[in-house]
C-alpha cells in the first residue's frame, strides 16, 4: 500500500477578549512610562489577548471554549462534519483539569465521539508534536481525517493583585510575554483536497543535563500554599539558546528534504516575543523567504501560535511554493519543525 500524502485542509483560530496593549498593562499594575518603554524595546510585543479580565480578575474564556471555537472554524473551513473526523490530537501546557483531558471535553462540545483522541502536555513545541502524531497516524493508514488542536490559557497564572515593581524578573516577564488563544487544523489523506501538503514534521528533545528554561506548577490541597512561584521564565537562557536551536532545526529540515534556502518561500519562525523573533530571523538568514509572524499582536499564546502562523501561510501559499515552520520548547529544550508545500 502506498504511503498517503497528508494535506492541510484548513486552519481555524480563536482569541479571547479585546487586545490588551502595554499601556493598559502599565495602568493596571501601576507601572510608569519607563516600564512601558522597556517592554516595547526589550520584549517587542505590543499587545496580547487574555482570557482573564485584568481589571476584575474574572475568567471570561475557558481553554475548552477557545479550543471548541477554533476547531469549529477549522471544520467549517474544510467542509468537514464532526462525524467525519476519526482522530483528534491536542497540545496544551495548561489543561483545564488533570482529568478529564481537555481534548475530550472539546470533542464532547463538538459532537465528536467514538474516535481516537490524544492530549500532549507541552509548551511551544507541543503544536508541532501534535501535528507529528497526527501526521504519522494518518500516514500509517489507520485514519483518514484528523483534527489537531493547540491551545493555552496562560493568564490563569496571572496574579492580578501583584505589585509588579516587586516581582522577580523570572516571574515579571510572564506578564508581558504571554497571551491566550487556540488554533486548530484539519488534516486529510484525500489526495484531491486542500492547497497544502504537510511534507515533514520533526521533534527532538535536547534537554539532557540542561536546567529548565521555564516552569509551570500544579498545586493541590497539600501544597497550594507553597512558596514556589506558579510560573517562571529564564529569559536570558532562552535568548541564548533559542536562536541556535532554531538554526539547527532549519538546517536539519533542509538536509532531510534536500531543499536549499532559496527554495523556501515562507518562514514561520518561533514566536516567543517580537524582539526575539527578529533576532531569530536574523540568525536564520533565509533572506529570500517571506516571514509569517503574529506574536507582536497576539502575544505568545504557546500551543496556539503555530496555528495562527499556519492560518496566514495557507492564505498565501501557491502550488510549488514551500514553507518551513520552527517552534522551540524552552521548559526542557525541545526542537520542533515542519515543512509545507503548496499543491
Amino acid at each position: 500500500m502506498d504511503t498517503p500524502h497528508i494535506r492541510i485542509l484548513s486552519v481555524g483560530t480563536a482569541l479571547p477578549g479585546p487586545p490588551v496593549d502595554n499601556a493598559a498593562l502599565a495602568r493596571r499594575f501601576g507601572m510608569d512610562a519607563l516600564w512601558e518603554q522597556w517592554v516595547d524595546a526589550f520584549i517587542g510585543t505590543r499587545s496580547r489577548h487574555l482570557a482573564v479580565d485584568i481589571e476584575t480578575g474574572e475568567v471570561r474564556d475557558s481553554l475548552s471554549g477557545l479550543g471548541e471555537a477554533a476547531a469549529r472554524r477549522a471544520l467549517e473551513g474544510a467542509g468537514v462534519r464532526p462525524d467525519e473526523v476519526d482522530l483528534v490530537v491536542m497540545a496544551t501546557a495548561t489543561p483545564e483539569q488533570l482529568m478529564p483531558a481537555t481534548v475530550n471535553v472539546i470533542c464532547d462540545r463538538l459532537g465528536i465521539d467514538d474516535v481516537a483522541t490524544y492530549q500532549l502536555q507541552s509548551g511551544c513545541s507541543g503544536a508541532v508534536q501534535a501535528l507529528d502524531v497526527a501526521h504519522q497516524m494518518l500516514r500509517a493508514g489507520r485514519h483518514r481525517t484528523a483534527l489537531v488542536i493547540g491551545a493555552d490559557v496562560l493568564a490563569r497564572f496571572y496574579d492580578c493583585d501583584a505589585e509588579l515593581s516587586k516581582v522577580p524578573p523570572d516571574q515579571l516577564v510572564n506578564y508581558v510575554l504571554f497571551g491566550d488563544g487556540a488554533g486548530a487544523a484539519v488534516l486529510s489523506t484525500d489526495p484531491a483536497a486542500g492547497r497544502c501538503e504537510l511534507v515533514s514534521v520533526r521533534t527532538r528533545l535536547t534537554g539532557l543535563n540542561r536546567e529548565a528554561g521555564a516552569t509551570l506548577e500544579w498545586f493541590g490541597p497539600v501544597d497550594r500554599l507553597s512558596e514556589r512561584p506558579a510560573a517562571t521564565e529564564d529569559y536570558k537562557a532562552i535568548e541564548w539558546h533559542v536562536p541556535e536551536m532554531s538554526d539547527e532545526t532549519l538546517r536539519e529540515l533542509l538536509d532531510e528534504l534536500d531543499w536549499r534556502e532559496e527554495d523556501v518561500t515562507y518562514l514561520l519562525p518561533p514566536q516567543l516575543s517580537g524582539r526575539m523573533t527578529r533576532r531569530i530571523v536574523e540568525r536564520l538568514g533565509v533572506t529570500g523567504a517571506e516571514e509569517v509572524s503574529c506574536v507582536n499582536t497576539t502575544g505568545n499564546n504557546a500551543n496556539a501560535l503555530v496555528f495562527f502562523q499556519l492560518e496566514r501561510a495557507l492564505e498565501r501559499i501557491a502550488p510549488g511554493e514551500r514553507a518551513i515552520g520552527i517552534a522551540i520548547e524552552s521548559s526542557k529544550w525541545i526542537k520542533a519543525g515542519f515543512a509545507l508545500e503548496g499543491v
